[in-house]
Order: structure tokens, then sequence, then C-alpha cells
């Protein structure tokens, strides 16, 4: 399991009730509000296109995993359990992107045909 200490243990070893980790959630609070301050920069700085989308992407991505790792704790977990994540989450990602782009070859090759 991970080598991190519990706010429990501190309690029953020292007796005393230990400080909330305000710092460390104004932190996580902060890095998130300037990624979203960034997508919405790009929002109203660039037009609609490819590019944007995949800028949106890509800091979502960027703010899903900084999420998972922070809340979830699963920046403090071991290797093992990491992979174990991530790999069928990579996994479901390629499959829904691999769909909808053969759904909409397939849809488009439909239409096509009977136009």
């Amino acid at each position: 399991m991970a080598s991190h200490s519990h706010h429990a243990d501190e309690f029953e070893q020292t007796g005393n009730i230990p400080k909330a980790q305000t710092k460390v959630i104004w932190k996580t609070f902060f890095i998130l509000c300037a990624l979203t301050a960034v997508e919405f920069a790009f929002a109203f700085m660039m037009d609609a296109g490819t590019l944007r989308n995949a800028i949106f992407i890509g800091l979502t991505l960027v703010k899903a995993f900084y999420i998972v790792g922070e809340f979830m704790h699963l920046k403090h977990e071991t290797k093992g359990l990491i992979w174990a994540v991530l790999v069928p989450t990579v996994l479901l990602v390629w499959l829904l992107v691999a769909l909808l782009v053969e759904g909409t070859f397939y849809g488009e090759s439909v239409f096509n045909y009977f136009n």
C-alpha cells in the first residue's frame, strides 16, 4: 500500500490533532482555476476548429489526471495500481474514439450510397 502518513496515526502517536492541509487544497484550486482560465482564453481568442478542439481535449485530460492524482490520492499509490487504472482508461478512450470514427465513416458511406 502507499507509504504516506495518515492523520489518525499521527493522533494516536502524539495525542495532537493534526492541522488541516488547506495549503494543498488551495494549491489544487489555483492550478485547476488557472487551467480553466487558459481554456476560456482559448475559447474566446481562437476560431472554432480542430486545433482549438485538440487544445480543449488536452487541457481537459491534464485537469482530469490532476484531479485523479490529487483528490483520489492516486499519485501516492504504487506504480502497479497506477498502471492498473491507467491502461484500461487509455484503452477505453481509444475504443470510444475508434467507435466514433468508424460510426462517422459508416454514416457518410451510407448517405453517399443513397444519394
